[in-house]
């Protein structure tokens, strides 16, 4: 397939600008597109900068056409080598590309291509005369008429090497060619004898015409008002006993809202409906399904579901675990496993995020910080113009160390001594609140500022 790189700097040009003519071409391509969306055009421009600069792309053009709609450079780097419609490397005069997918493959492209690189050699290189160059490409949409080949912007179909070769022949000699099918074959109909579609009823309107008008007259005859018998009946039940419906393809559609527990505590009601209370508390058979019990069927009052439907602890003596009140707070276990720093930053970000949930969502990150905190002290300038290097601290990268600094924090000492408040107060103006407890700053801060022994 081909080679997506850019030319090698000994054929690149030093700059590449648009002609005038260009230049004002591309500025109404552009004014297609709303404001912020200028790179939209991206496409358009670098394919004209390819024609302007005979037929391939350069490092220049790619960096010009950027500029011009103030994209970054990969950016129009990655939609050029995506493209094989952008030829990347200096071109034939005649530039060939060969399609070399399944259809084309499958009907003779191969042999195409190995002609090819009998008489021009390699793909991606400009024969020695400079009229032709070939490549091999994807899918170029004309499966139907394959194998094809697409040269500069014509397509040339049904080919065989012989015909390519003729092709060639006369595009270098100057001759007139042909466009399209080389086998007299019109768009895309069947190869060989033409067997469809040759009853003209089919496509000139009067077969369709008069099974519509049948439709149309068969409508208005049948009036819901005059169905009688059979078709009455099955409207009516289906009145009385409609069939669950299909989807709605997606369609938003008001519906009932479910009668769950969820939403009949949200209305005030009892979260379990008086009849499954009762259901629950049946005796010797399943609630699953009707019937005299089958012998040796557990009795349902001695199910968890049934003692607690009547307030009884759902667990037997044996084993037996207290139900929590549903109200109350549920109990913290005695050991998670977790360090102090970790367990300090959970109980941190429950509370940041609880103080946090009450503020506009478009508050800033002082006015969130001086929500759940107190900013510490900082200094105008680093002590001696000399700030301590806080990247040390694990957690603290280059960015955070800005930031620290432009709050005045420039040494570790300072850090040292961020009280609890502090503490809360930089984790969310920084937005990781629990962090600096879980990375242990300031016990870090705390070993670094000690005195050398």
């Amino acid at each position: 397939m081909a080679n997506r790189r850019l030319a090698p700097a000994s054929e690149q040009p030093e700059s590449f600008a648009f002609s005038p003519e260009n230049a004002e071409w591309a500025k109404t391509q552009i004014a297609k597109y709303p404001e912020g969306r200028q790179a939209s055009a991206v496409i358009s421009l670098l394919w004209r900068a390819q024609e302007q600069n005979g037929g391939w792309l350069p490092r220049a053009a790619i960096e010009a056409v950027a500029a011009e709609l103030g994209m970054p450079n990969i950016r129009v780097l990655e939609v050029a080598t995506f493209y094989t419609m952008f030829a990347l490397e200096p071109v034939g005069r005649f530039w060939i590309q060969v399609c070399g997918t399944v259809p084309c493959d499958s009907c003779g492209a191969r042999g195409l291509k190995e002609m090819l690189q009998a008489r021009l050699g390699p793909a991606g290189h400009v024969s020695a005369d400079g009229t032709f160059s070939w490549l091999e490409v994807e899918c170029l949409g004309a499966c139907c008429n394959a194998p094809m080949v697409q040269i500069n912007q014509d397509y040339y179909e049904d080919l065989t090497p012989e015909s390519l070769g003729q092709l060639m022949d006369d595009l270098a000699a100057g001759r007139p060619v042909k466009v399209g099918s080389q086998t007299g074959r019109v768009s895309s109909e069947p190869q060989d004898a033409v067997n469809t579609l040759t009853d003209p009823t089919l496509f000139d309107g009067s077969r369709v015409g008069a099974w519509r008008k049948r439709f149309e007259e068969a409508g208005k005859a049948e009036e819901p008002a005059a169905q009688t018998g059979e078709a009455a009946s099955s409207t009516q039940q289906a009145a009385e006993n409609p069939k669950p419906a299909r989807p709605d393809a997606g369609r938003p559609v008001e519906r009932p809202v479910s009668d769950a527990p969820a939403q009949r505590a949200a209305n005030g009601e009892s979260p379990v409906k008086p009849e499954d209370r009762a259901d629950a508390a049946e005796r010797g058979r399943s609630t699953a399904k009707h019937g005299a019990a089958r012998p040796g069927d557990a009795d349902v009052l001695d199910t968890p579901a049934k003692r607690v439907a009547e307030g009884e602890p759902a667990a037997g003596e044996q084993g037996h675990q207290a139900v929590p009140n549903r109200d109350a707070v549920p109990q913290q276990p005695e050991a998670s496993g977790a360090s102090e720093g970790e367990v300090a930053a959970e109980t941190e970000e429950a509370r940041i995020a609880g103080a946090l949930a009450a503020l506009p969502k478009d508050a800033s990150p002082e006015q969130k910080a001086d929500a759940v905190g107190k900013r510490p002290p900082g200094l105008e300038a680093a002590r001696a113009g000399k700030p301590d290097e806080l990247t040390r601290i694990k957690g603290i990268g280059p960015g955070n160390s800005q930031r620290l600094n432009g709050l005045g924090i420039y040494h570790f000492d300072q850090i040292a001594a961020w009280s609890r408040d502090e503490i809360a107060w930089v984790g969310t103006y920084l937005a990781f609140p629990g962090r600096i407890d879980r990375e242990n700053w300031v016990g870090q801060a705390k070993a670094l500022s000690a005195p050398a022994q």
